[in-house]
């Protein structure tokens, strides 16, 4: 028994199966094909051209019966559908399709994918993290060394990118001096860049750029896209290329903060004080802001007095 049972029955139908349930006699012209079908009568053997009712009841179970088997159908053909989709391979060998974006709508989301996908981790684990250090809980950052530690006892290569002001926040700085001790290679960068995380080449997680009311901020995007994590992982390479070791330092003057350095850089580089900003991911009041406390740090009155000093500080470097 295969197929759907023919419903819905039409008030024809119904007419008929009453007519049938009290005189036997079906009504004049219409078809009873359907009624049969579903088990509602059936002839009479022993009166030609009329029908025995049958218990509605019975017909329910019937249906029932059908509906289900077709939905355990459905569900085996659902099933076999990816095997089906593989030998797109052999049909059209000479491109490649793979992966899919999925948007992940809370940080508890992203935090849990990227555990998941650490878990099978075989190679490395890259993060980019742009945002201004800030004071995390004690708890946060043990739980970090120690996933660091996993890493690395499973050999797998950590490395992580910082903006340069971390060089300045004294919590942050410990923590990722104990993550170089550990093994795993810290970097900083003095420009803007994007943040998100690289793992095994084969996944990628960056920030929800597709923005709509209501979403989470910490909500992003678990990308396996072949194509798209590998430009990525090119994009990340680049970036770790202009970034400067954790180790290595800054030889400038302990003067100024790693954050003021990098504005003068910027300036020393030709930028606009209004370009330093994008540049770095700062807001205009912040690049002033640090500005006049560079002046004052190193008695400078005016920022051309400031920059000559930077330019002497550099030379004698």
């Amino acid at each position: 028994m295969t197929g759907l049972p023919d419903l819905p029955l039409s008030s024809g139908d119904r007419e008929t199966y009453r007519a049938v349930a009290t005189g036997g006699e079906a009504l004049a012209g219409h078809d009873v094909g359907r009624l049969v079908g579903l088990g509602l009568i059936a002839p009479n053997p022993d009166r030609d051209g009329q029908y025995i009712a049958h218990d509605p009841r019975g017909a329910v179970q019937q249906a029932l019966s059908q509906v289900q088997e077709t939905i355990m159908r459905a569900a085996q053909c659902m099933a076999e559908l990816p095997a089906v989709e593989g030998l797109t391979a052999a049909y059209d060998s000479h491109r490649w399709y793979s992966g899919l974006s999925e948007l992940l709508e809370t940080r508890d989301e992203m935090n849990a994918r990227i555990a998941q996908a650490l878990r099978t981790a075989s190679s490395e684990m890259w993060t980019a993290q742009p945002g201004a250090p800030v004071d995390r809980d004690p708890e946060v950052q043990r739980a970090g060394m120690e996933r660091v530690l996993d890493l690395r006892a499973r050999d797998i290569s950590v490395r992580s990118l910082y903006n340069v002001a971390v060089r300045d926040h004294a919590t942050t700085s410990v923590h990722l001096a104990a993550a170089v001790e550990a093994g795993a290679e810290v970097s900083t960068l003095e420009e803007a860049f994007p943040r998100l995380v690289i793992i095994d080449g084969t996944h990628l997680f960056i920030d929800n750029c597709v923005r709509t009311n209501g979403e989470d901020k910490d909500a992003g995007w678990h990308v396996t896209d072949r194509a798209t994590v590998a430009w990525a992982h090119t994009v990340y390479q680049h970036m770790w290329a202009r970034a400067t070791r954790w180790q290595d330092g800054d030889v400038s003057s302990e003067m100024l903060t790693e954050r003021q350095k990098a504005i003068l850089r910027a300036l020393e580089e030709g930028e606009p004080q209004h370009g330093v900003g994008p540049r770095l991911g700062l807001s205009d009041r912040t690049v002033t802001k640090e500005i006049a406390a560079a002046r004052a740090a190193v008695g400078a009155q005016t920022v051309y007095q400031l920059m000559a000093w930077w330019g002497r500080q550099q030379a004698e470097a």
